[in-house]
């Protein structure tokens, strides 16, 4: 077995790695350009507004719009980065997305902040955990959910790279920065952490630190567990997925979503029909949130780090 230790080597949000990832991105290409509603300080899209001001629109409270400029821009050979919330980036212009840009084939990277339960306070309404879902179904379209600010830093750079349309999706909070800046970073293809033998963890997003505790905690009690960040959600690395589950036998998956429609079904469907072994799920179960702290909400709706050790048990019972 082979371990592998991530201690924290900052406290960022993913928001941030963003802002970063989108200014490198655009001293490498001039095509990128970003388009933001309303929102250009909570996106930390400030600095590129600053160097790039002739490449930079706010098109206001306006994201339907938005999401039509910018698969206008595409037409020109531009490369448009469109900045809201998750839950109006998705939600609320579900349409746009479907018919001007997934149909349409348009190189637009929908880039949502401020996802899941961990947005807090600002409560239910905002805190979408179905985004995941409306996304991946959409023929064409790739979803990326990066872990901590270097992954959404190098995803950012990565996606401006990629031909196609592309939803990229990160969050509010301050968060433990584990992976390496210099750490490779590929769209497609699923991220060893750490191997073991006795059990999967397939984790995205926000709870793939969670997952690394939790394999931490397993380790004390004498269970190897093998996890696998599964930064993107679409296209799946299935490959992995298979080569993972063949050796430990069953999964969890752990995701900052509704299990309805997210990384968790993604997982089920290749196991069902491919290699069916037991899996379990720690993802919202089929809920809307509530306003309350990032670490309250985590616990409360069971995507905390005990949680991942409690699904690891289970799921190894059931071998």
């Amino acid at each position: 077995m082979t371990s592998t230790t991530y201690p924290v080597l900052d406290n960022k949000d993913t928001r941030s790695g963003f802002g970063a990832g989108l200014l490198e991105a655009g001293k490498k290409n001039d095509q990128v350009v970003a388009l933001c509603a309303d929102l250009t300080g909570s996106l930390k899209m400030d600095a590129f507004a600053k160097q790039f001001p002739e490449r930079f629109v706010q098109v206001g409270v306006a994201e339907a719009n938005m999401m039509g400029i910018a698969a206008g821009l595409t037409i020109g050979g531009k490369i448009p980065f469109t900045g809201t919330f998750a839950n109006f980036s998705t939600g609320r212009v579900y349409d746009q997305i479907r018919q001007s840009i997934a149909y349409a084939g348009k190189n637009v990277k929908i880039c949502a902040s401020h996802a899941g339960l961990t947005l807090g306070e600002d409560g239910a309404t905002h805190q979408i955990l179905e985004d995941i879902g409306l996304m991946k179904m959409l023929p064409g379209m790739t979803v990326i959910v990066p872990c901590d600010y270097n992954q959404t830093k190098a995803a950012t750079i990565a996606i401006a790279e990629h031909e196609g349309p592309v939803y990229l999706r990160f969050g509010r909070p301050k968060w433990p920065v584990f992976t390496a800046a210099d750490r490779p970073f590929t769209i497609g293809k699923a991220d060893v952490m750490s191997e073991g033998s006795d059990v999967t963890i397939f984790a995205c997003g926000h709870l793939v630190w969670k997952a690394v505790k939790a394999v931490e905690e397993l380790a004390t009690q004498g269970i190897s567990a093998e996890l696998i960040n599964v930064h993107t959600i679409k296209p799946l690395d299935e490959e992995a997925v298979l080569k993972s589950v063949y050796k430990t036998g069953c999964a969890v998956s752990c995701e900052e979503h509704n299990m309805i429609g997210g990384l968790g079904e993604s997982i089920a469907s290749v196991l069902t029909r491919r290699l069916p072994k037991p899996l379990e799920l720690v993802a919202v179960q089929d809920s809307f949130g509530e306003s309350g702290t990032p670490d309250q909400l985590l616990k409360k709706y069971g995507l905390d780090t005990p949680d991942v050790v409690a699904a690891a048990k289970k799921v190894m019972a059931r071998k």
